[in-house]
């Protein structure tokens, strides 16, 4: 496929969308429809769209049967004015393909930026496994190619629509080109993928059910499972509608994005990795530890961040199109022996042990935890009009994985935790850290040490349909503390302006 400018690539394209019996007007999701990219062409800048028109409409409703309505795209990520290629199956003789841009927009959270004509259908053949390394491909052709030219950056929802009325969603980034002197927002496409059950297997179990048989690498040819969606919407798209409600200038991308080519980073006041980011290529993190080192903050709203090392191989048609992690089976891993840094086991482990601390402040401990969040330094400015004193909890705020600052294990510097937490893991007590730490840059890092301080922007709403008994003081407190945390780190390099970190975890940990 061509990026967007037609030529041999996209006539060849469109030779198959006639040979499956389809339209050029079918496959050619063009502008001119209404609410099409054209209305909007030049408004690329996230901060534009904040007050735009939005729409009630975006949400999904019932998904059917797994095989009613699914599909992926030809790339986790596309520039604006770039063509991707949507490859769909369904069991209705028709769908919709519809886009919606997910932001504040008056507070209905999404835009309708296009919508194709009806498309015919065709239900295609199972997935094949490649049993080497048990990874799922779905092996469809392309049903469509849609054109992005006028499309804002920010992430997507695409949202597919069988005659039947059933809906699943395809996630997309049209990312920022450049991201100088803005908050980049990092989607972790390679941990949706690590979860992704479709066709029986992720990085996590296989078809028989178990550990064993798990996936040694998946792939992004294929859709993922359940809503299409499931890991933006509960870790991501909460955080993406808070901050465009802000306004600070905003930049997107992907972690796939940023190992190939970390431009975006270049000049950016801070980048915010979201709820649930496990995996990452070396390639990545040396990008982002690189950016802090060069006055970029950094902020981790999740825990297990970075925790995992992986690989990003080529697809059938594409590069980096495969996420590899063999895990605890790593002397299985070809680059064993060879390339210890790339062997794709957990970063802290051998053959090339890199524990996460070193960027991220914490490092991860356990799972599974459900325990209140318990302020420490009430008076820190991340906590600054939220009202609270030391001690103060919130009910199921930590969980369902957790970080601590680490004992024995790299860190970046003095650091200072704002929350410590108590939590029992598997019968052993412990503790969950929120900490603070900045570098001789002027860059502030920022960990929350929970996964759920995402959804915890959503508490008490029933936005997810359940919120672990999270309630309304919960998000209230958790929003402001993040609306601090982002006008903060969006202002440029966080020790230039505010107040330094107080170095505490001896006095915490009694070390």
């Amino acid at each position: 496929m061509a990026d967007g400018t037609g030529g041999p690539a996209r006539r060849r394209f469109l030779g198959l969308c006639a040979g499956a019996g389809l339209g050029a007007a079918a496959c050619t999701a063009g502008p001119g429809r209404p609410g099409s990219g054209a209305a909007h062409a030049g408004r690329h800048r996230p901060e534009a769209e904040r007050d735009a028109p939005g729409t009630a409409d975006w949400r999904l409703g019932a998904t059917g049967p797994p095989d009613a309505v699914a599909g992926y795209t030809d790339r986790v990520s596309v520039t604006p004015g770039e063509e991707f290629a949507l490859h769909v199956s369904t069991t209705a003789p028709s769908f919709r393909v519809t886009a919606f841009r997910v932001g504040w927009y008056g507070g209905r959270q999404a835009r309708l930026i296009w919508a194709s004509d009806r498309i015919p259908g065709r239900a295609r053949p199972a997935p094949r496994l490649l049993p080497k390394t048990r990874t799922v491909h779905a092996d469809w052709p392309a049903t469509l190619t849609v054109h992005t030219g006028g499309w804002p950056e920010g992430a997507y929802l695409l949202r597919l629509e069988s005659e039947s009325g059933y809906r699943r969603y395809v996630p997309l980034i049209v990312r920022s080109a450049e991201g100088a002197g803005r908050t980049v927002l990092l989607h972790a496409p390679a941990t949706w993928q690590a979860y992704n059950r479709w066709g029986g297997s992720s990085l996590y179990a296989g078809s028989l059910g178990d550990y064993a048989s798990r996936s040694l690498a998946v792939t992004f040819d294929r859709p993922y499972d359940g809503s299409g969606a499931e890991k933006f919407l509960v870790y991501e798209r909460a955080l993406v509608v808070l901050a465009e409600r802000l306004g600070i200038p905003l930049a997107y991308t992907t972690g796939v994005d940023v190992h190939r080519d970390p431009s975006v980073l270049r000049g950016a006041h801070a980048v915010v990795c979201l709820g649930h980011d496990e995996y990452w290529t070396p390639e990545q993190r040396a990008h982002v530890t690189a950016a802090r080192d060069a006055g970029t903050n950094v902020a981790f709203l999740g825990a297990n961040t970075c925790f995992r090392r992986i690989r990003l191989e080529p697809g059938a048609t594409a590069d980096a199109r495969t996420v590899v992690c063999y895990k605890s089976a790593f002397r299985a891993d070809p680059c064993y022996g060879s390339r210890p840094a790339l062997v794709t086991t957990d970063f802290r482990l051998p053959p090339a042990p890199d524990p996460e601390s070193s960027l991220t402040g914490v490092l991860y401990e356990g799972y599974p935890v459900d325990a209140p969040y318990v302020v420490r330094a009430a008076g820190h400015w991340l906590y600054d009009g939220t009202g609270v004193r030391p001690g103060e909890r919130f009910p199921h705020l930590v969980g369902v994985e957790y970080d601590r600052v680490p004992e024995g294990s790299p860190a970046p510097g003095p650091l200072e935790i704002t929350a410590h937490s108590p939590v029992v893991c598997h019968g052993r007590a412990s503790h969950s850290d929120s900490a603070y730490y900045t570098v001789a840059s002027g860059a502030g890092v920022f960990a929350t040490g929970t996964m759920r301080w995402v959804e915890g922007l959503v508490a008490g709403t029933g936005e997810l349909g359940h919120d672990h008994g999270m309630d309304g003081r919960t998000h209230a407190f958790v929003t402001r503390t993040t609306e601090n945390l982002l006008r903060a780190f969006a202002r440029g390099p966080a020790a230039r302006h505010l107040p330094p970190p107080r170095p505490d975890t001896a006095t915490v940990y009694g070390a």
